[in-house]
């Protein structure tokens, strides 16, 4: 008796793993953003975050959140954030719009100011897998990690710098110098 429950049991996992592997290797997952969400798939990756935050060193933000921090996170969220999460008053964008799940607008509604600065921190270093949402330790510094985290915290409490800084116009990156790159009508050609 015990042998055949055992076995049940055992068979019983086999088949689970056995029917994920099919689901995914024969194509059925959705893969494509405008397809339609797996099974539990919000459900899992929400639990999964929620157990990851919960792990993480609950610590004050080391920068305070005054006009000079919250001015330099605006002009770093304009730069790295906005064009998935937007600007105050603006909708999404279709990079934004093309996106599963959608990445939330952070200047709508309440947006993260409900979020402990230290939780915008860990989403903001290390980034949130199956989102689309990348990590950003390799390319900030904590000092601007903190910032932009300040920043979405008290996004409900700008200053009015701050509100303009998010207003303006994102700055436009200069084209690479055309130094070492040339083309055939950049050389005389002498045959």
């Amino acid at each position: 008796m015990l042998k055949g429950i055992v076995l049940g049991v055992i068979l019983g996992i086999i088949g689970v793993f056995a029917g994920v592997y099919f689901y995914f290797s024969t194509g059925r997952a959705p893969v494509a953003t405008s397809s339609p969400e797996m099974p539990f798939e919000h459900k899992l990756a929400n639990m999964a975050l929620h157990a990851y935050l919960d792990k993480q060193p609950h610590v004050n933000s080391p920068v305070p959140a005054d006009e000079t921090n919250l001015l330099a996170g605006a002009k770093l969220y304009k730069q790295d954030c906005a064009v998935c999460h937007g600007l105050p008053g603006e909708p999404h964008n279709a990079i934004a719009n093309g996106m599963f799940p959608k990445p939330p607008l952070l200047f709508r509604g309440v947006g993260v100011t409900d979020d402990e600065a230290w939780e915008s921190y860990a989403k903001i270093s290390g980034g949130i897998r199956m989102t689309g949402m990348p990590g950003f330790k390799e390319s900030l510094g904590d000092t601007q990690m903190w910032q932009i985290s300040q920043l979405v915290k008290n996004a409900d409490k700008l200053p009015d710098s701050v509100k303009a800084e998010l207003a303006s116009a994102p700055a436009t990156a200069a084209p690479p110098a055309a130094a070492g790159k040339t083309s055939d009508s950049d050389h005389d050609h002498v045959h």
